[in-house]
Order: C-alpha cells, then structure tokens, then sequence
C-alpha cells in the first residue's frame, strides 16, 4: 500500500486532502457514548464523516486488493449525517444552555416560542397600533417594569377614552397605567418562552446525541481505518520527500544495508553539508559481529543507531533511508547505549551499564540485533576490556544462538579478537589527519583503529591549551612506555608539569632570554611575531 501510495501522487493527493478535515474520530465517539458531547463538537463530528465519504470512494475505485478492502471497511453512517445535517444549527455554540442549537423546521413548539422570544417587540408594537386605532389615543405607549409587568400608559388629558375592557393598575401625577387579559396571556408566554426554548433545545440535542450513540461501534472501525491510512500515507510522503527506498523483508538472516543514513540526524545537519551514507553487513554465518573503533565525535553511535531505526522502520511497513536494504526478519532489538545514573537507587552509571547488558544477555535470540556502544567505559580501562572482551567472545560462542552484533568500542585491543574469532570483523569510522589537525571522513571501513584521538576533540571542546599540551606530553609518554612492553607505565618517570629548563643557567645572558621566552604564548603568536621574537633573542645573546 505504502509502495501505491508513493508511485500514484495523485491518489495520495485526493485521500490527504479529505484527511485533513477528519477530527480526532475516537475522541469524538468517546464523548458521545458517555453523553459528554458538545454541540460544537457534534459538528465536528458530521464534518469528519462527510470527508470519510470520497475517501471511500477513492479507495473502492483503487487497483489494489487492499485499498479495496480498506474502503470497504469505512462505513457511510448515512441516516446519522442527514439527522445531524437536518436538526443542528451549522453555527451551534459550544456550550448546551448558549441556546441557538436546532434548527428551524425541527419542532412546532419550539419555533412558536422562538417566534415569542425574538420577535416579542414587533407583537407589542401590533397591540399599540391596534389599541391607538380603537380608542383614538394618539400618546398611547406600552412599558414594561418588573412589578407590573406589561401596561398602557393614558395621559390624564386622555383618561376618558379608555375602553371598559382596560383594568386600571396605577395612578400617576400626570397618567394612569392599565393592563389587558391579552397583554397578562402574552406577558406570560414572552416571559417564559425562553426559559422553555432552552429545555426544548437541550431535549433535542440529548434525543441527537442519543441517535449517534448507536453508531459507537461504525465510528470507532472508521477511526481505525482512517488511522491506518493516515499512517501509510505519511510513510508514502515522508519517502518521497527524503528519497527513501522500498527495503525487500525476507525470512533470512542477513542484514544488508546499503549507503544507510540516519533519518534524524540528516535533517538537523546545516544547510548545505550532506549527511555521509554507510554501508552495513550482518549475518549469522560468516559476519556476525562487528567491532567498531575509531575517535571520539566521528560518528560511531550514529552509525549503531541508524542500523536499529533502519530495521525498526523497515518493519513497521515504512520506506528506509538507504539505497538498498535487505533485512531478514529481527525479533527483538536490544541497545545499550548512551549513560544514566540512578543515584536515588544507589545505582551508579556502571550499574546501570552492567544490569542492561546482562538482560541483552539473558534475553537474546538466533534473530535478535544488538547494538553496544562503549562497553565498560564506567570502570577501569583493564576491567573495561576484560568485561568487553568476555561479551564479544560471549556472542559469538553462544551453544544456541548467533545474534547480530554492531559493538562500538574505544578498546583497541579487542582488534585482536578476529584471530580467533571467525565472524567477528574490524571496523572503524575512518578519520583524515592534515598536520596536527583531524577532519572526520565518517565513513566505515574495514579494518580495526589505533587511535582515538581525545586529545584532538578536547582541543576542539574549547578546552584550554595547557591542558592540551600537557596532555599531549603524558600521551607520547604512555605509548612509548607502552610500546617497550613492559605490564606497567613508571609513572614516578613521567616528565613532571612543574619541571623548569635549566638549560641557560650557567650563562649570565639566560635569565633575561628565560624571561623572555616564558612570555611568549606560542598557541597564539603569529609567524611574523615568532620570527621578531627570534631576532630579538640572538639580538640579545650576540651582545
């Protein structure tokens, strides 16, 4: 449906069109089935099953099998929407007791009492005419006050033409007032019309909303329906928009995906830079784990988080960024990535490290994927490796299953592990060095990594230059310590940060050269500065 949906825009077209007018459906029907729906939201209601209507007849004319099915799911709710179309006002306000719900037409009652509430003016105005015409009392007028109600105000001037049927209710200084049975029946009516007009109108709605009720069940399977397009038509437009690819499920298990891209990621990068695709390859036979190095920032965990979204995507029916992905169906996805402390529990970063990778371990399957990032980095570097070393070797030698593995690591020794090892492979995120800089190529290639590079990322962390330097310093230390092989670095030999030059000492002109030099901040001088500064020295040595 996903693969219709993107290669026919305009079906597309014509179904997100209708959708956007659909409501929250479930919402709605909700409210209905416990008498909790407003007038307003009735309206919303019948909009939202007026826009199901050519979405149904989309779907039923569609080639495939399945749109088929789907329109034939969606039920019309005919008798509902005419009931609603015929009875509430299309303006209706949101709250019941507002007044102004049902239309005219709908009941006799209630349109002679709106008739009374609205046009009560007019009907007085009728009385005045017909009383002056009878009587000839031009001054004639009709008030009302809440004592008395509606009367008719005489001059005294006047009081002799009044009629015999007139009831005298008070008397003025300059005027009498008066009062008729008709104006008494129509004062009760006008007063109480209202007061009518609102239970009337609230019965109705109620008696509405009772109807609907019984279309609970319709409603909520054309919620369903609605979501599962809505769903599949989003996959369609996100596809397109962001070039993905049809990935091909299979019952192997191979996972093979080519120039992948990780979906977030690629929309946050700056204008103009291009997100670098990778290629990935698992399978139970020959490449099941792969161990991953390579510095800090160059992009590891993003490469171990792109391949889970990329099955995850893949297997919710959806398109995946990458050229080309074959996936053989995984079952469970276990990650342990990233780093929390539950201090609260007692549970430091380590603990909480351990407890995860134990449940991945205890709970792994022959179709699992897992991914590791940085395992053992909470503890210290040899029990790091010891820990990381034993799960490689763990995996891959399990009696019963072969899971998948991407292993993100910082342990270069666990290179070593593929000479014994079969279907571990070395990997790393390649990186450019020009001079004393590094530019990240994050690009995966085979074949394991010597370096991480820290030192170069703190530099690039703002991280202040005697740190750096001094860092530098203890770095070639270690590795040459290292490298004479010898089980531990002499860290009593370590050049210390406060050791002084003594190398002028003994001539007289070293200390105002010492003094001079310790000056100078070599990170930020220029070429041009360094050479003057040079000259300045031999200047002052020649004397």
């Amino acid at each position: 449906m996903v693969e219709q949906f993107y290669s026919d825009e305009e079906i597309t077209d014509k179904l997100l069109e209708q959708l956007h007018q659909v409501a929250d459906l479930e919402r709605l029907i909700s409210k209905v089935a416990v008498g909790r729906i407003n007038p307003r939201e009735l309206l919303q209601l019948k909009r939202s099953l007026k826009a199901i209507l050519p979405v149904k007849e989309i779907l039923e004319k569609a080639a495939s099998a399945e749109l088929k099915k789907l329109g034939d799911q969606l039920h019309r709710c005919d008798f509902l929407l005419e009931k609603i179309d015929k009875e509430l006002m299309d303006d209706a306000p949101m709250l019941i007791h507002q007044g102004g719900i049902i239309k005219e037409g709908v009941n006799s009652e209630l349109d002679e009492l709106r008739g009374l509430a609205f046009s009560g003016k007019d009907y007085l105005v009728q009385i005045q005419k017909r009383e002056i015409e009878r009587t000839g009392i031009n001054s004639l007028k009709i008030s009302f006050n809440k004592v008395f109600g509606y009367y008719l105000e005489v001059s005294n001037a006047n009081k002799d033409k009044v009629p015999s049927d007139w009831i005298r209710k008070q008397t003025l200084v300059n005027a009498e007032r008066y009062i008729t049975e008709e104006l008494k029946v129509y004062e009760e009516k006008i007063l109480h019309a209202e007061e009518k007009l609102l239970v009337i109108e609230q019965s109705l709605f109620l008696e509405l909303v009772h109807h609907a009720s019984d279309y609970v069940a319709q409603i909520q399977q054309n919620a369903r329906v609605v979501g599962v397009l809505d769903c599949l038509l989003s996959f369609a437009v996100i596809a397109k928009t962001n070039k993905y690819n049809k990935p091909e499920i299979s019952e192997s298990t191979r996972l093979a995906i080519k120039a992948g891209r990780h979906p977030v990621i690629e929309k946050q990068l700056p204008p103009g830079e291009v997100y670098v695709p990778n290629d990935i390859y698992l399978d139970n036979e020959t490449q099941q784990i792969l161990v991953i190095t390579g510095p800090n920032m160059a992009g590891k965990s993003a490469l171990l988080r792109q391949a889970a979204l990329i099955v995850l995507m893949a297997q919710m029916g959806s398109y995946v960024p990458a050229e080309a992905a074959t996936i053989g169906i995984i079952d469970k996805i276990f990650t342990r990535v990233g780093a929390s402390d539950n201090l609260s529990r007692g549970e430091s970063t380590f603990m909480v490290e351990m407890t995860e990778t134990a449940s991945i371990l205890n709970n792994l399957s022959n179709r699992s994927l897992i991914l590791m990032d940085e395992i053992g980095r909470g503890t210290s570097t040899y029990d790091g490796v010891s820990i990381a070393w034993a799960i490689v070797e763990y995996l891959h030698n399990h009696k019963d299953f072969k899971p998948k593995t991407l292993f993100a690591t910082h342990y270069h020794e666990l290179n070593q592990l593929t000479e014994d090892l079969v279907r571990v492979k070395n990997f790393n995120v390649s990186v450019k060095e020009v001079g004393d800089k590094i530019i990240f190529m994050r690009t995966l290639k085979e074949g394991g990594s010597e370096h991480s590079f820290g030192i170069h990322v703190a530099q690039l962390a703002g991280m202040p230059n005697k740190v750096v330097l001094r860092a530098n310093e203890i770095l070639h230390f270690l590795e040459k310590d290292k490298h004479k092989n010898e089980s531990k670095a002499k860290f009593d030999e370590l050049p210390k940060a406060t050791a002084q030059m003594s190398l002028f000492e003994m001539d007289p002109k070293s200390k105002a050269v010492h003094d001079m030099l310790e000056k100078i901040d070599i990170n930020t001088i220029s070429p041009v500065e360094a050479l003057l500064k040079l000259n300045e020295i031999l200047s002052l040595l020649k004397k």
